[in-house]
């Protein structure tokens, strides 16, 4: 840990991160043979408003409200580089408007990584409900943390993260809220 983007990851443990992988190696064939120019960016973590439900932070804050249980594969101690969405797209359009060949950029928290029980804590400290937790063992497929090297992205880019997960917790459950009745409906 830290990740970086020049570390080896062919043998990825899950289909998706498989399907990362795959995707760069395609990318790269093009740039090679036609020389289009690409930058693949590798997204650690990202959470915020409008999130996509099946993620865990959009899946926290509804069931916390909800009063419904999360299921929690370990312990809560596994850690992620929580990136906030504004963070991610200002990121992607600065890869995208910049001729750099081909690369491969992290774009990710960039700090030290947080637990997942302690994220938790944010959701049920901003939604003033504590959280009802059904424990299952740790997923096979899944990391005890993941941690970008971001040193790449601040060079090529000029970018690093302006969100702090705390503050992105506080907007994302904030947007929640506001948004219930829209998201009431919406299955985990």
């Amino acid at each position: 840990m830290p990740f970086k983007e020049d570390l080896p990851v062919n043998t990825p443990i899950s289909p998706y991160s498989a399907s990362k992988k795959a995707a760069e190696a395609i990318a790269y064939s093009y740039h090679h043979l036609y020389g289009i120019d690409v930058s693949a960016v590798r997204y650690f973590t990202v959470f915020g408003p409008a999130g996509r439900p099946d993620m865990s932070v959009f899946r926290f804050i509804k069931a916390v409200n909800d009063g419904i249980p999360i299921t929690m594969f370990g312990d809560g101690s596994q850690s992620r580089d929580w990136t906030y969405v504004d963070d991610i797209a200002r990121g992607t359009i600065a890869a995208g408007t910049r001729n750099l060949g081909y690369e491969i950029i992290n774009l990710g928290g960039g700090r030290n990584p947080k637990t997942l029980s302690y994220i938790l804590g944010l959701i049920q400290e901003g939604v003033g409900k504590k959280a009802i937790i059904d424990q299952k063992p740790f997923h096979v497929a899944d990391l005890k943390e993941t941690w970008a090297d971001i040193s790449k992205a601040k060079k090529l880019l000029d970018w690093e993260p302006q969100t702090s997960p705390e503050e992105g917790i506080s907007r994302t459950v904030a947007w929640h809220m506001d948004k219930k009745e829209f998201l009431k409906d919406i299955q985990l």
